[in-house]
């Protein structure tokens, strides 16, 4: 699987914002199929002191979220710099990362601020720029066609949980794919 689904919480929207938790998984879009799973919590302080700024609105959203969806936060978390490496080995070791397309939601967060993030760590990303795929782009091609994931992909486990989000997204992902590409039979 060259596909991989990532999903990131967050403490602001903008590059430079802290990354608290980073969830992905591969998957193949013409079959659905979902492969291995990643998830980690990142400390706040760490990523403030690689000079992540959170932002104040973004603060008071989760604050007013679930206590559920907040306990996610606080899940063994590690020093940022240890996350981002855990999640290359994880690629590494599932795909390598030469060509592991990177799904996220809109053209400038998800890859955008995990980009960011790899680059206020010193850390090379792992993947390659013209790779980067965007959720929100297919979706609006699904509506066109009648398909609303939010009406029509019920949602499994925790909303704002980055790894219940990933998959979430994997798999609404493959279902508009599937309906733009059509597949052969032998």
């Amino acid at each position: 699987m060259k596909h991989l689904m990532v999903d990131i919480e967050t403490m602001g929207t903008a590059p430079g914002s802290p990354i608290l938790t980073i969830g992905a998984v591969f998957f193949e879009p013409s079959t659905g199929e979902l492969g291995p799973q990643f998830y980690q919590v990142a400390t706040l302080r760490s990523e403030m002191d690689n000079g992540a700024v959170p932002d104040a609105d973004t603060i008071m959203w989760w604050i007013q979220q679930s206590d559920q969806a907040r306990s996610t936060l606080s899940c063994e978390p590690l020093h940022i710099d240890r996350v981002l490496l855990r999640l290359l080995n994880f690629v590494e070791d599932q795909k390598g990362s030469h060509n592991v397309q990177l799904w996220g939601n809109g053209s400038n967060f998800d890859n955008v601020l995990l980009r960011d993030a790899y680059r206020r760590s010193g850390l090379r990303p792992f993947w390659n720029f013209w790779n980067d795929r965007d959720v929100r782009t297919i979706v609006e091609l699904g509506r066109q066609l009648g398909y609303d994931p939010k009406r029509d992909t019920p949602f499994v486990g925790d909303q704002h949980n980055a790894l219940d989000d990933a998959i979430h997204q994997a798999k609404y992902v493959s279902a508009i794919w599937q309906k733009l590409v059509p597949t052969t039979s032998d």
